[in-house]
């Protein structure tokens, strides 16, 4: 190019640029002193003079130019109608290069001269793009073709050009922070420099038109979701000079070929659209640069799209297309979990834990596109969005109006990403240029599933390899891997992990982490574990009894007469249920339904906070510390066990979905005299459909109920059991598992907890009896409690109490404690054998609705604990404790038999044979 016309180029992007930035702030100050009828008049009289500067430079530098007018003249749904109406004329054709210029080049390329070449060629060109331009011609064998020929000197023009908008975005961002660019112009100047060697352009042709299946297979099969486009093919390529295949189409600014033809414009950017979500999501290769100007519709019926120009292409990596078609599902269901895990998947880092403005965001994308003519009042939207999570960012981070101007949330942003959503702005703005409205969350959904359901290849046989590749530790354990290959797809995920003797014998996980996330279930993985949380909570009560704090037998036995306590908040306010506070004051000013300690009525909900109360009063300290200084720490499990998640571990948690193939057996079991009254009286199988999405969604997830919100490992759960069977000696694990536990990269810390209120009554009083459920039988030990706990998880014993057994399950000295036949023994539900009808049992533990258990077998000094994340009627649980036992030779549970007295959360998670 030489210095002299560098510097001019530069110069004149740099004062036009700066000369519309002054142009927009004086007019911003001056419309705050004009009347609103005179305000309109004034911003449209702006916008027409700065769109009329932006395209006169364009056209006098065209080079990279031409292509950031082109994108700018698709967003007809935020930009104002003056830009878009001057820089549509980028999208029709430039001024052609000279005809000597461009045989040149083509004799140079290929080697012969045009006439040697073609028996005809069109000396005017089709049309003149920002890098070359395109001349209809004919081969020597009569087939129509199109010769697409590089400008000369255009590369250097190019490289030039990406320089000086780097420069430009880098001056805007310090200028104005909240527009900073620079993450998608760093991406651009990555990729834009491949679209100067036609080669490439030609294998990304090829390949683009292979993966839409544009020309037929061998064996004429069509795959799932295909679509109905056309592309040219191929017939000679060399750096600057590409000979395609010649297609008859209208152009889409010509409105008047459109209707003359009867193409139905609606269907027509719906086929692109669906085209683009194959690309990117079944394919994960895709053209980076959808504007009009690279599509035709062929005049001949159906009228399909033709697509033109894969000059800018993108290949995705397998776990990169995974992670976006999980953004896009995350955000279709409103899934804060999975939206947060697929940022983490994809590289996506943000600065601050912000999940609802981040889903608000994202959906942002994938939103229903508007019209041209609501453009105004779209960009409004936006902007009044911005600005309102603008200010819950500088509240939440404490900012003033200078730091929150400057702040970007976001640390990393992939690159793939960046081209990602340049595509989806593309089609949002070629949406509102044709003037319809596209439902991209619907149109989109089938693709993106496929992505992750694999459903466009056969799918993946159920065999070992399924199974994480973690070593065998026992000949039990080689026959619980062959039975859950045989169980085959009733499993999603699944961790299954056995103590026997203080040594593990199993420690298998299997499956994959939820129905959209098909990443593999890990040793360390977090599943929700609904009730088997109570009793979790019931040891943390323990451990404080064991330190000096009784009397609350009648809440662990589920006698207090509070069953129902939550049953109004849940149908009035379900998200009651994630405010800890609010929840401990509902249930502190409930009246008991039934005499305290006469029917023994199961407290599906409640127990969790009455037992919650009573930690948090006698330890004075928040329920997570404690869990992690009973528990947690003892058992050297961080990062494995939780009640409530804090934020960080997204990635690790397993997503809930329902059998549905069980559906119709949930009905029979509504009028069993174990469910809950509340449940009884309600649908339960519409109860059971919205557990999985109720429980899926974040703010529910790092929510503190203590009965039904824990997120575990099943190495964690079995290990807390191995140590509930000796009386609380600590057991050791297996050096094999992998990740070690207690290991692990990043064990995040809850928020720093809230000064203590001074006032809060723990005690739940009936008017009859007048009597405290909590109540202490030493006043001198209170708050003290807590200056002993430290020294405490030094042993390595979790109790000092001999008879501990005796206090979980409520025999011997504690039996007067627990209900008559009852099935609960002091928190814990206590299970019969099959070989006995002795009320002595030695075994204990807790299931959860949907299949999740942890259990120990004292005498046999056996622990298990099994997690799923496909919530069934418990066959898959039943037939891996069926297995375990026979061959350790220890009593069945009848918890878990065919036709034994099952607990109540067995009831809705027994599989009827």
């Amino acid at each position: 190019m030489g210095w002299k016309n560098i510097c001019k180029r530069r110069l004149r992007v740099f004062s036009v640029t700066l000369m519309i930035y002054l142009d927009y702030k004086a007019v911003q100050k001056k419309a705050k002193w004009v009347s609103k009828g005179k305000e309109d008049a004034l911003w449209a009289r702006t916008h027409e003079r700065n769109a009329r500067r932006v395209l006169n430079l364009i056209i006098e530098l065209e080079g990279l130019w031409v292509k950031l007018g082109q994108y700018l003249s698709t967003r007809a749904d935020v930009l104002p109608e003056a830009y878009i109406g001057l820089l549509k004329q980028l999208q029709d054709s430039l001024p052609p290069r000279p005809l000597e210029e461009v045989r040149q080049t083509i004799e140079e390329e290929l080697g012969k001269s045009v006439d040697e070449l073609f028996s005809s060629f069109d000396g005017n060109p089709l049309a003149t793009a920002s890098i070359a331009q395109v001349h209809r011609a004919t081969l020597k064998d009569g087939q129509e073709v199109v010769v697409k020929v590089q400008h000369i000197g255009i590369k250097e023009v190019i490289l030039e050009d990406l320089k000086n908008a780097k420069a430009i975005v880098e001056w805007i961002a310090w200028a104005e922070p909240q527009y900073d660019f620079s993450s998608m112009i760093d991406e651009w100047c990555r990729e834009a420099p491949k679209e100067l060697d036609f080669n490439h352009e030609a294998e990304n042709t090829r390949k683009v038109s292979r993966n839409l299946g544009c020309k037929k297979d061998d064996d004429g099969t069509s795959h799932t979701n295909s679509v109905n486009v056309l592309i040219p093919e191929v017939i000679q390529s060399s750096e600057k000079v590409l000979v395609l295949e010649y297609m008859d189409g209208i152009r889409l600014n010509d409105l008047e070929s459109f209707e003359a033809y009867g193409i139905d414009k609606q269907k027509f950017v719906e086929e692109i659209t669906r085209a683009y979500a194959h690309q990117i999501y079944v394919d994960g290769f895709f053209n980076g640069d959808p504007h009009p100007g690279n599509f035709l519709v062929s005049k001949e019926p159906p009228n399909s799209p033709i697509l033109l120009d894969f000059g800018l292409t993108k290949s995705l990596s397998s776990s990169m297309k995974q992670a976006l078609a999980k953004m896009f599902l995350a955000c279709a269901e409103g899934n804060h979990v999975a939206l947060l895990s697929s940022f983490a998947e994809m590289g996506l880092k943000l600065r601050l834990d912000m999940p609802d403005q981040a889903m608000e965001v994202s959906t942002l994308f994938f939103r229903r596109s508007t019209l041209a003519s609501e453009a105004l009042e779209n960009v409004k939207s936006l902007n009044g969005q911005r600005e309102k999570n603008m200010k819950v960012i500088q509240e939440k981070m404490n900012l003033d109006q200078k730091e929150a101007k400057r702040f970007n949330p976001v640390d990393a942003f992939p690159g793939d990403a960046i081209i990602f959503m340049r595509v989806l702005n593309l089609l949002r703005g070629l949406s509102s240029t044709m003037n319809v409205r596209i439902a991209y969350l619907d149109i989109m959904k089938p693709f993106a599933e496929e992505a992750l359901l694999g459903k466009l290849k056969n799918s993946p046989k159920m065999n070992m390899e399924w199974i994480c590749d973690t070593p065998v530790h026992s000949s039990v354990e080689e026959k619980l891997r062959q039975l859950l290959v045989q169980m085959g797809d009733k499993i999603l995920g699944l961790q299954v992990c056995a103590y026997k003797d203080g040594k593990v014998i199993i420690d298998t996980a299997a499956g994959v982490l939820g129905r959209y996330d098909p990443r593999p279930v890990l040793p360390d993985s977090l599943f929700p574990v609904f009730s088997v949380t109570k009793g979790i909570t019931a040891g943390m009560v323990h451990w404080l009894v064991d330190k000096g704090y009784e009397n609350v037998h009648h809440v662990l036995n589920h006698t207090s007469g509070l069953h129902n306590a939550m049953a109004d908040a849940m149908q009035n306010n379900p998200l009651l249920l994630c405010d800890w506070d609010q929840s401990l004051d509902y249930i502190a000013k409930c009246s008991p339904e039934t005499e305290i300690g006469t029917q023994q009525l199961y407290h599906y909900l409640s127990f969790g906070w009455l037992c919650g109360g009573i930690i948090e009063h006698a330890s004075g300290k928040k329920i997570q510390e404690v869990l992690e200084e009973a528990i947690v720490h003892p058992l050297n499990i961080e990062g494995e066990l939780y009640i409530g998640i804090p934020p960080g571990v997204e990635s690790r948690l397993a997503t809930l979905s329902l059998d549905t193939d069980e559906l119709e057996k949930f009905s029979a079991i509504q009028s069993r005299s174990e469910i809950p009254g509340s449940l009884q009286q309600g649908n339960i199988l519409e109860i059971v459909t919205t557990i999985p999405f109720f429980f899926n969604t974040l703010n529910v997830r790092r929510a503190i109920i203590p009965a039904a919100n824990g997120h575990c490992s099943a190495r964690a759960l079995a290990r807390y059991y191995a140590a509930l069977a000796t009386g609380g000696n600590i057991p050791s694990h297996s050096s094999l598992s992998k990740p070690p536990l207690g290991d692990l990269l990043h064990i995040p810390k809850f928020p720093s907890a809230k000064a203590k209120k001074k006032s809060r009554s723990c005690n739940i009083r009936t008017p009859s009896m007048g009597c405290s459920i909590f109540s202490h039988n030493d006043d001198s030990i209170n708050y003290n409690l807590v200056s002993n706990m430290v020294e405490e998880d030094t042993k390595q014993c979790m109790f000092n109490n001999p008879n501990i057994h005796d206090a979980f399950m409520g025999s011997g000295d504690f039996s007067n404690l627990v209900f008559a036949e009852g099935k609960f023994g002091l928190g814990f539900r206590t299970f019969k054998s099959t070989e006995t009808d002795s009320h002595d049992t030695k075994t204990f533990g807790h299931s959860g609705i949907g299949g999740s258990t942890g259990f120990c077998d004292v005498e046999h000094n056996f622990a298990i604990a099994v997690t799923v994340n496909k919530m069934s009627l418990g066959g898959v649980t039943r037939k891996i404790i069926q297995l375990v036992c026979s061959e350790l030779k220890i009593p069945l549970p009848l918890e878990f038999s065919e036709h034994g007295e099952k607990g109540p959360d067995m009831q809705l998670s027994l599989q009827q044979s």
